[in-house]
């Protein structure tokens, strides 16, 4: 079935053929009719599978015709990253309408997103931590909010959002509609789901969460101390041109970084330590192909969107299978296709035998020729728990020591101050006693700061609002595509936005 026969305004349609789509993903055909139609939707769909399109499309049908000046739809994501793509999806679909749109997410600043609010953008798009801290001011109250999304709500949930949800809920209107999505249905999902939902129509509620069939999966065995040698290989022998390598910890992608650029590896790293310009610097680089390997933890799985990306590397298995196909779904996007390589040490293996029980087969095992499973590693990308202990564990002794040498401090110049003259001045000696006492404090501070250091050292180791009508201003990047629905023709050899 075509766009053209999904009942859309023909201002969006116009929009939809801009982005060269022809033909609704699966997602779309089954949801856009009764969103349309105003139903509550409960949807199970996968990462890339044009999901975002199948919301956004509807509730840019039911504004088209509306008032301007009041905030009548809200959208909720996990992850600044993800409600960033939302609405750069919403400015490509709606180009040619008066739509107006607000980004609200932490990392930036406050100012520029309260005057959205206050100018009545007609969709937000907000992470619910920051979205709470504008709901203490009287600009964010919403009366005339209509249409609420829950975008990737089992995601929102698995980061401890539920009771920022509530909060969010109880906050707003009861909304008209409400769409949810989520690519997974666990119990906690459904319980919420059924507070808010109205007779929800079901879509794919039924349905097997795995990766999408045109990603090619791949286990590498091997140990976990030579993990980011054999990704070094494989980057250099031309196995990978480029690659979303997930790792467990911050502290992991860090290092992993840091090795990759040594062995002349252009590469940057995204996680939650880094600042939002940085975060997004970091992705419109790799998208841009100016670098050639992302390193990302799991808060950025749901939200890095890239269209054309050949391949996803798990350095590290994840502990959920869930986590698994998000970090996967990131290639094979809008039915292109991709490959994902999973480095598996001999203590995953129960992990991996969890995911290939949720994606319902076996992963085929892979080695690469030339690389020696032997060798010894160049360095750990990560410290040793007993070293991070006994580091934890000096810093801690030193602050004790800092904390001590102060407060004798305090003491003496307490007592110094009581033994004055009656007549409240200070004998005249009592200056240079106190600046005496003052810098023994500072040299056996000084001391007992160095020794505690030393010893920790030698124990430890190594948006504001955004228009939409018009051209949108948006670069050719943005606006060749989003994976939104099937696209006709090549699909070229640059990375593009999309494959929501």
């Amino acid at each position: 079935m075509p766009f053209s026969n999904l009942d859309l305004h023909p201002t969006l349609q116009r929009g939809v053929r801009d982005l060269g789509f022809v033909r609704p993903t699966p997602i779309q055909q089954d949801a856009i009719p009764p969103a349309l139609a105003g139903k509550d939707l409960l949807a199970c769909a996968s990462t890339g599978s044009g999901k975002t399109a199948a919301f956004l499309l509807p509730i840019l049908h039911r504004l088209m015709d509306l008032p301007r000046g009041q905030t009548r739809a809200l959208i909720l994501a996990p992850t600044r990253e993800l409600a960033a793509q939302i609405l750069d999806d919403m400015q490509q679909l709606g180009k040619h309408t008066p739509i107006t749109g607000g980004l609200v997410h932490g990392g930036v600043a406050m100012g520029p997103q309260e005057k959205a609010f206050k100018r009545g953008v007609d969709i937000i798009v907000a992470t619910p931590g920051r979205l709470l801290d504008h709901f203490q001011h009287a600009y964010a109250k919403l009366p005339a909010l209509e249409y609420l999304v829950l975008d990737e709500a089992d995601r929102m949930l698995d980061i401890g959002f539920l009771p920022a949800i509530r909060k969010v809920l109880k906050h707003i209107p009861k909304p008209k509609q409400t769409l949810f999505f989520s690519a997974t249905l666990p119990r906690e999902v459904q319980e919420l789901s059924r507070e808010i939902l109205r007779s929800p129509v079901p879509i794919n509620i039924e349905r097997r969460a795995e990766p999408a069939s045109s990603v090619t999966q791949t286990v590498y065995p091997v140990p976990q101390e030579l993990k980011s040698g054999l990704l070094v290989a494989l980057l250099k022998n031309h196995t990978l041109d480029d690659a979303l390598v997930f790792t467990r910890t911050k502290h992991r992608a860090d290092r992993l970084t840091k090795l990759l650029v040594k062995e002349g590896i252009t590469a940057e790293r995204i996680h939650g330590n880094r600042s939002q310009a940085q975060r997004t610097k970091a992705l419109a680089d790799f998208k841009n192909g100016r670098i050639q390997v992302l390193v990302a933890t799991d808060i950025a799985a749901r939200g890095i969107d890239i269209d054309s990306l050949g391949h996803v590397v798990n350095l590290d298995v994840p502990n959920v299978p869930e986590d698994y196909i998000h970090r996967v779904g990131r290639t094979g996007r809008a039915d292109a296709t991709g490959d994902a390589f999973t480095f598996m040490s001999p203590d995953e293996a129960s992990d991996i035998a969890a995911i290939e029980r949720a994606v319902g087969r076996k992963l085929p095992r892979a080695t690469l020729d030339g690389f020696d499973y032997k060798a010894r590693p160049q360095g750990a990308l990560e410290v040793p728990l007993q070293e991070r202990i006994a580091a934890i564990r000096a810093r801690k002794a030193d602050d004790r020591a800092r904390a001590k040498v102060n407060a004798d401090r305090r003491a003496r110049g307490s007592g110094g101050s009581s033994s004055g003259p009656a007549s409240g001045g200070r004998h005249p000696t009592s200056h240079r006693s106190a600046r005496v006492s003052n810098q023994g404090s500072n040299q056996s501070s000084n001391q007992s700061s160095n020794q505690s250091s030393s010893q920790g050292s030698s124990q430890g180791s190594s948006y504001g609002s955004n228009r939409t009508s018009g051209n949108g201003g948006s670069d050719k990047s943005a606006s060749q595509g989003s994976g939104l629905g099937h696209r006709t023709g090549s699909r070229g050899g640059g990375r593009r936005t999309g494959g929501r």
